[in-house]
């Protein structure tokens, strides 16, 4: 059974008003001036990456498929929309009939993108396109704002397990859209349970600091967990005493005790004192798991410590500080009558304030040097040069308003080991610095 193709209490029945009101006005009056059927093409693209980050992650897309899939005007969201004079009843005749009909390109989940790269390309009439574009970049800077701390946490954890908990941390369904993204950047599992459902992703979990404050001592909480879960279990070690609870739960559960937990103190150095108690009560095989608060840079400063898994929360659900990536829907081409066979036309935001345009149809392609390492994101509106044409970006993800472009999220997470190590050893510094690649314009 696939959890994904079941309505669960985790989805929304329709994505049609998760959206802004100045959507519906603009549809409203376009069908009025007769200009809503012209053919158009509208980018989703950031134009500056958040400060001091080296690349962006795209996730969510396989999320926007679903939404766009869902987008659906049913006759009590139409009734509200009536009862508050949003808009008039030719409007809403025409939404009761809502379906997207057009065509969706992007760059497929997982992959990296820059400044300007058109990470999703919308096509269609202007009414049926205007109207995706809230749902859209809700999901879209969401998800990517955490798989990109995702993905800086998983390249400096240097293999090392990477645990998603951050659902006590969010809004209970943003929790589950903060596991799909962090999975897709690169962590290993999830505590969320309504993730693992919806999404297949491991899920993992053992006991807190209340199970053992439930217990009249150490040793009890340990016995009771150990006789249910098995000896593979992870006992958190730091309620009272750390150095006594080790001796504890090697003595509980003996050798083959699967792991510990430490939650608080000074990691690096409870983490050393650790490993050697309990490779001194012969428990070598067992793993060192620690929470706390972690971030990208507390995850590096514990390198050299003897580490076996990190478990993330606050600052991975958040983006590690950066909880959204500014990406933006803009109309870049559109025809000039309602006519299908008329030619788009370029169209571009003249502004100053660095939140200008580029107008036009793009294509986007990686340039890479004789070693196979990116070089450059070339992002075009002409033909495409020879030279890039088995490097292009861009996928069809819908066709004719149907889903061509979903796949299992397993493809998305490999894809972006894949990307992440195709870029210049530079992207994964911590440092602050310019994007990795320059964006250049063919």
């Amino acid at each position: 059974m696939n959890a994904a193709d079941l309505g669960l209490p985790v989805d929304v029945p329709s994505t049609a008003l998760f959206t802004d009101q100045y959507e519906l006005t603009m549809l409203r009056a376009a069908l009025a001036a007769g200009t809503a059927e012209r053919r158009s093409v509208f980018e989703v693209f950031t134009r500056r990456l958040p400060e001091g980050r080296r690349y962006g992650v795209l996730a969510g897309v396989g999320r926007v498929l679903d939404a766009v899939e869902n987008f659906r005007f049913d006759p009590a969201v139409l009734e509200f929309l009536r009862e508050r004079s949003i808009v008039d009843g030719p409007t809403l005749e025409w939404l009761s009939r809502y379906r997207f009909t057009g065509d969706i390109w992007g760059y497929p989940e997982g992959e990296v993108y820059f400044p300007g790269s058109p990470v999703l390309r919308v096509e269609g009439s202007f009414a049926e396109c205007v109207l995706l574009e809230t749902v859209i970049l809700s999901i879209l800077n969401h998800d990517s704002a955490i798989a990109a701390a995702a993905s800086r946490m998983s390249a400096v954890a240097g293999g090392r397990g990477l645990i998603e908990m951050g659902a006590r941390r969010t809004h209970e369904l943003a929790a589950v859209a903060a596991s799909r993204a962090a999975y897709v950047g690169g962590f290993d599992s999830t505590s969320d349970l309504a993730a693992g459902f919806r999404y297949g992703i491991p899920t993992v979990g053992t006991s807190a600091h209340a199970f053992t404050l439930l217990h009249d001592s150490e040793k009890d909480a340990f016995r009771a967990q150990v006789e249910t879960l098995g000896r593979g279990t992870t006992l958190l070690v730091d309620t009272y005493d750390v150095a006594e609870a080790v001796r504890t739960a090697v003595e509980v559960a003996g050798p083959e005790l699967g792991a510990v937990r430490i939650d608080s103190g000074d990691l690096l150095l409870v983490a050393h004192r650790v490993r050697a108690q309990l490779d001194e009560l012969g428990a070598r095989d067992t793993r060192i798991v620690v929470t706390s608060d972690l971030d990208e840079y507390a995850i590096a400063s514990l390198a050299a410590a003897p580490v076996d898994a990190y478990g993330v929360g606050t600052q991975l659900v958040t983006g590690s500080g950066h909880p959204t990536c500014s990406m933006v829907y803009k109309l870049v081409a559109r025809a000039a009558s309602a006519d299908p066979k008329a030619p788009l036309v370029p169209v571009a935001k003249k502004s100053l304030g660095g939140k200008a345009s580029v107008g036009g149809r793009k294509w986007a392609a990686r340039r890479t040097d004789a070693t196979g390492v990116a070089e450059a994101e070339v992002v075009g509106t002409g033909p495409v040069p020879a030279d890039l044409a088995d490097r292009q970006l861009l996928v069809r993800l819908v066709e004719n308003g149907q889903v061509v472009g979903r796949e299992p999220l397993e493809a998305a997470r490999n894809r972006h080991i894949a990307a992440r190590a195709g870029l210049p050893m530079s992207a994964v510094q911590l440092s602050r610095g310019e994007p990795v690649l320059p964006t250049e314009y063919a």
